[in-house]
């Protein structure tokens, strides 16, 4: 049984070296007699399949081979793609992070400075002709009026965006701005970089003073800097009103400061605050 097995192995292996020792002689033999055709294509039913096998046979382990080697080249190009991929991707990731922060820092930047919230759609550049300080009122006079679309409540700004007055009376050709300085001023304010708020007070003088914060345990000292609030529906929210020189007083835009200001218009009900 055990010899049985055996020559079944044996035999294909001799046919195919017989065969292959057969096949260089029948072709020197039709390169040098030249059988008719008959005699060629009845060996070519045989020899070309024959000869396709055992090619086959040959040449096995070598495509094996090729096609592992071009299998790892392949492997390797993806992997390199892969990681090529990766790096980009992690790149990708960093300037995200990065744009996440630069936009946290911006919304946490503009709540410190209190910036405008309401950005006036237009603006009326006017020269100051006159001062009327007297007796603890302190008006000025522009040379802009009902003719450029100058109304009474208007908001004034100098021209670096510092509160400068609102408009008191407006003519067809000038108007009467009342100073942050007169008397008759008392608006609402807030602490930069925080939620504190109080009001501003003129007094005649130079310098405003502040009061009623809204935290008790506020402790107002030199430096603290001062924007606009809407609260009392007087101004538009967040114009540098001024800065604190001490616990009470403000140093604020005064009108012997400046010759040019801007008459700001912005899109409320009835186009100013009152």
């Amino acid at each position: 049984m055990k010899q049985n097995k055996i020559s079944s192995k044996i035999y294909p292996i001799i046919r195919a070296v017989l065969t292959a020792a057969v096949l260089p002689v029948l072709f020197i033999y039709i390169m040098i007699a030249k059988p008719d055709y008959a005699i060629m294509n009845a060996l070519g039913h045989v020899v070309v399949p024959v000869a396709r096998g055992i090619g086959d046979v040959i040449t096995w382990p070598f495509r094996v081979v090729g096609d592992t080697i071009g299998g790892i080249a392949e492997l390797s190009s993806l992997r390199e793609e892969n990681r090529e991929l990766r790096a980009r991707l992690d790149a990708a990731l960093i300037d995200k992070n990065i744009c996440d922060v630069a936009i946290k820092e911006n919304q946490k930047l503009s709540n410190e400075l209190g910036l405008v919230k309401t950005q006036p759609r237009d603006a009326v550049i006017a020269d100051v002709i006159h001062d009327n300080r007297a007796m603890g009122h302190n008006t000025y006079i522009i040379n802009r009026g009902a003719r450029d679309g100058v109304e009474t409540g208007m908001v004034v700004a100098t021209t670096d965006m510092r509160l400068a007055g609102v408009i008191v009376d407006s003519a067809n050709n000038f108007s009467r701005v009342r100073a942050l300085t007169d008397t008759d001023t008392n608006i609402a304010v807030r602490v930069v970089g925080s939620e504190v708020y109080g009001f501003m007070s003129g007094n005649g003088s130079k310098k405003p003073t502040m009061g009623f914060f809204s935290n008790p345990e506020f402790q107002p000292a030199r430096g603290i800097k001062l924007v606009s609030s809407n609260i009392s529906g007087v101004l538009p929210a967040g114009l540098i009103v001024g800065e604190m020189i001490d616990a009470t007083d403000v140093a604020v835009a005064d009108p012997d400061e400046f010759s040019r200001v801007m008459v700001l218009k912005f899109d409320t009900p009835e186009n100013e605050y009152r």
